[in-house]
């Protein structure tokens, strides 16, 4: 704050007394600021570091209108679409104790909503609508020569107030799904009937367009593929000072944009070598079609997977070292919206996962409430702990949660099934503080002291999930 002197002296004392009892009044998250960018902790890579040594752990709810303003699942559609509330978003995320969000990217400016059949619009877009000539939605065609600076500068901004307030945001860089699953390629920019420049990028002529997502050969896939890399330096460009950025390059493109993605994926890297700042790079499942093992093998920093096998389970019995990669366990990629709930969020954070719940930001059923609720909580533990130094011990405790940092702390959860529990100290002796969380009702209960050295026999105090923390007195060493 710079206090500028005026004329009347107390005009000034005055004018500084009230902007010093504002600064004083404001919330905490004003007076704070994500710090990164974001690197993957080399000691234990299953978390990411903002460079302090910590462990950052992210969690949070995300919606599809954090960048554009589109009508998906709005009862009443218009043109232009509904104005989102950003800010009030962000007072959301605050008020649950979220610090993630996905910033997502919607490709084309008009579609068939799935679910209503009504059409829904969406702006703005990288490109500006000059003509000549009119797309198929009615409005000017698009030149994608020339970027839309509304566009970037809304990017900028909402990435700006979030990392003001301690929230990252995995900047969505294309939009895979609604090609394949909505009529959205007749209006696509990349159609040829949508744009002065002659690009279209259905290759093959069907009429789906989904050679957008792949790398082709031929001079048009050159274009295409020359535009698009345009576009994504200009993102760079637009945020890379900013150390709240992650990357997504597609949300849920097809099975066949493995290599286009992989492709993407080190274009972001080499691109931002030259930069000032590097940021975590990212790929999400690949639906309908995809495999979980295309992630793992991916040169991407973090991953988004679907359920997968049997051996994976990560809606039920979520995996715990199926890959060497940061996992952001995304309910958009095991159910949509209409999966997700407290036993979940804790159970995916006990094996060592950061989490993602897609919702519609609506009066929820109790387990969205619940989901919401307990995304802080364990952002609360993460923060109380040493998280660095935590990994998943699923054979410490009977039930098989477990966030360990052998002989210091553990973090154990229990589902609800089972009152009564052992947790493995016989390589842990010393005295231990416990706390007892009930899940459900966000409520901590101090329990008695044990002594480490052998297996502990616990019961829970009240019914219903229930999260177990043990750190070492500093008094019973």
């Amino acid at each position: 704050m710079v206090c500028r002197r005026t004329s009347s002296s107390w005009i000034w004392a005055r004018y500084c007394l009230v902007a010093a009892v504002i600064l004083l009044a404001m919330p905490v998250w004003a007076q704070r600021r994500a710090a990164g960018p974001l690197r993957v902790l080399q000691s234990n890579p299953r978390w990411f570091t903002d460079g302090s040594g910590k462990a950052v752990y992210l969690a949070g709810s995300h919606a599809w209108w954090t960048l554009q303003d589109n009508d998906l699942l709005y009862p009443a559609k218009t043109n232009p679409p509904h104005r989102f509330d950003f800010d009030g978003y962000l007072d959301f995320l605050e008020r649950h104790n979220h610090n993630f969000f996905r910033l997502w990217r919607w490709e084309p400016p008009k579609w068939t909503d799935r679910y209503d059949k009504k059409a829904a619009y969406c702006t703005p877009h990288p490109w500006v609508r000059t003509g000549p000539g009119t797309a198929a939605d009615g409005q000017p065609k698009f030149d994608l020569t020339r970027f839309n600076e509304e566009y970037f500068g809304r990017m900028r901004v909402r990435l700006t107030k979030a990392g003001g307030r301690g929230i990252y945001a995995a900047v969505m860089l294309f939009e895979g799904w609604a090609m394949q699953f909505t009529d959205g390629w007749t209006y696509h920019p990349f159609n040829g009937a949508n744009n002065v420049n002659g690009v279209d990028a259905d290759l093959n002529r069907d009429g789906k367009g989904l050679e957008f997502n792949s790398l082709e050969l031929g001079t048009m896939a050159r274009r295409v593929l020359d535009l698009q890399e345009a576009y994504v330096r200009k993102v760079i460009d637009t945020v890379n000072d900013l150390d709240n950025v992650l990357y997504e390059v597609s949300n849920e493109a097809f099975a066949g944009s493995t290599d286009w993605q992989y492709h993407m994926i080190r274009f972001v890297k080499q691109y931002e070598l030259d930069k000032p700042k590097r940021h975590p790079v990212g790929m999400t499942f690949q639906y309908r079609g995809g495999a979980n093992a295309v992630l793992y093998a991916s040169p991407a920093d973090w991953i988004s997977p679907n359920d997968g096998g049997s051996a994976e389970s990560f809606r039920d019995n979520p995996c715990a070292d199926c890959t060497t990669k940061v996992v952001v366990s995304d309910t958009d990629h095991l159910w949509g919206h209409t999966g997700g709930d407290n036993v979940w969020v804790w159970k995916s954070f006990c094996r060592g996962l950061n989490v993602l719940f897609m919702e519609e930001l609506l009066p929820s059923p109790t387990w969205q409430d619940s989901a919401r609720l307990a995304m802080g909580q364990t952002r609360r533990y993460a923060n109380k702990m040493d998280l660095a130094s935590m990994k998943p011990e699923p054979a410490i405790a009977r039930g098989g949660y477990c966030l360990a940092h052998r002989g210091r702390e553990y973090l154990v959860f229990q589902p609800g099934v089972i009152g009564q529990f052992t947790v493995d100290l016989e390589d842990a002796p010393g005295v231990f503080d416990v706390e007892w969380l009930n899940v459900n009702k966000d409520e901590t209960l101090a329990g008695k002291s044990v002594q480490g050295g052998a297996a502990v026999t616990f019961r829970t105090p009240f019914g219903g999930p229930a999260a177990l923390y043990l750190k070492r007195s500093s008094e019973g060493k």
